[in-house]
């Protein structure tokens, strides 16, 4: 029996598709479909891919063409696929003619032709309206997010807004943005979306404005100090239709997503404990101004909720503070949590300086993420044997902004409320933490 094997991403399965996978059925007896993961498709640069991974299986199942559709998750995975699956032909459309000669020494390699005048990107160009993205407020953060859009191609900065006219103008132009205010009514009728980097006590009221306007947006964090005002702003948008997205980037990240799913799966069993850590030793003025809800809960707080939302749940039985505080904020907290069958903690400083990695312990075995884990690219799932231990690579693009706009652009154009990465109730949680935090709330404090 001859066996054939392909690749592809098969977004938005078309009848380009379609005729590949019929010219690479002939060419034998058996052929096995790779359809490429979100991730997968995330590190070699696929932002704007349609459906989802099982979206995509399911449509190649539907043609009927496949004896076995396997999933294609990283660099290095076709020699094993061949090897593994005893492969006599490797296929894929001529668009990659000359890319694949490598594998010529395990098996033959044939470039089939494609069909001229359909492809997903076609299909995706005519299809995807243009988002005016206007972005409120000019710090640091917003001018990362500025050079990240380049890389979201449905997505146009078409305005920006400050509150100081004259910072609002440089940015505009050192960015190429054709409209700058210091009013948030006047932005209001140039952009369809809004991303919020503005200070922190702006978020929420900024938020209500933009979605009673009927703006979708996306939210820096922290989202919201108050639970009620988290769910207040998740009520707005879902009555209007709207998308509001909470800006923890390390959630949309290639990197942290495969971590939860293989936790998830039980690679390394019941989950017994979760350690996080961040610190940073030269804040900016603003982060420890009290006057703008600074402090280390405010600034970083939520990546370090993050995985502990994610992996155990929001229904914890209690949770405590240690803080050192000066000048009014904290530039020290350490938390610790308490679940059912499982305990939680997190440490984060400004002024302070410690191993900011992250530590998920089960009972099988444990998953490390070496700093900076909130800007994952690699971590290792280790064992008491050590031979099983594994190491995991993934891309981490710039400052890694790019995921979760395209996120949010994906939302938008493909009309989901609920994105895919960071649930609604974990957002509201993460602002119930903050609230109880500001109001010292089980919370002791250190010299």
């Amino acid at each position: 029996m001859k066996k054939v094997i392909t690749y592809g991403t098969y977004d938005m399965l078309h009848q380009g598709h379609i005729n590949l996978l019929k010219r690479a059925k002939e060419l034998g007896d058996y052929l096995i479909v790779g359809v490429t993961t979100d991730t997968f498709d995330y590190e070699r640069g696929k932002l704007n891919v349609h459906d989802n991974v099982m979206e995509r299986i399911k449509a190649v199942e539907r043609t009927g063409l496949a004896d076995q559709i396997i999933i294609e998750e990283y660099v290095g995975q076709k020699i094993d696929d061949i090897q593994k699956y005893n492969v006599d032909i490797f296929t894929v459309g001529s668009d990659w003619e000359g890319k694949f000669d490598y594998l010529n020494e395990y098996c033959k390699v044939v470039y089939l032709p494609r069909t001229e005048g359909v492809s997903s990107t076609q299909l995706r160009s005519e299809n995807m309206q243009t988002i005016r993205l206007g972005i409120i407020g000019c710090g640091s953060i917003a001018g990362r997010m500025a050079k990240e859009s380049e890389f979201v191609h449905a997505v146009t900065l078409s305005g920006v807004m400050d509150t100081d006219l004259a910072v609002a103008r440089k940015f505009a132009e050192d960015y190429n943005i054709p409209y700058y205010t210091d009013s948030i009514d006047e932005l209001i009728s140039h952009i369809d979306a809004a991303y919020i980097a503005s200070p922190h006590l702006s978020h929420y009221p900024y938020a209500k404005l933009f979605l009673q306007n009927g703006k979708h947006v996306l939210n820096e964090l922290p989202f919201a100090l108050e639970e009620s005002k988290a769910a207040e702003l998740f009520n707005i948008a879902a009555a209007k239709g709207l998308v509001l997205t909470h800006a923890v980037k390390t959630a949309y990240c290639p990197a942290f997503r495969h971590l939860l799913t293989l936790t998830k799966s039980g690679l390394i069993g019941q989950i017994k404990d979760i350690e996080a850590a961040q610190s940073t030793l030269d804040p900016t003025p603003r982060k420890l101004d009290r006057n703008q809800a600074g402090g280390a809960m405010t600034e970083d707080g939520d990546f370090s909720l993050l995985p502990i939302f994610m992996l155990l749940g929001c229904n914890y039985t209690d949770i405590r503070f240690i803080s050192k505080i000066e000048n009014g904020v904290d530039i020290y907290t350490k938390c610790l949590m308490l679940y059912p069958n499982a305990t939680a903690s997190f440490k984060i400083g400004l002024g302070m300086k410690t191993e900011g990695d992250l530590v998920i312990s089960g009972t099988k075995g444990y998953i490390y993420v070496p700093a900076p884990w909130w800007k994952p690219s690699y971590f290792e799932a280790r064992f008491e044997d050590t031979s099983k231990n594994r190491k995991y690579f993934y891309s981490y693009s710039e400052d890694g902004l790019r995921y979760e706009l395209n996120e949010f652009a994906g939302c938008i154009l493909y009309k989901r409320q609920q994105n895919r990465y960071l649930p609604h109730n974990i957002t509201i949680s993460m602002s119930k933490v903050q609230e109880a935090y500001r109001k010292r709330v089980n919370c002791i404090e250190i010299d």
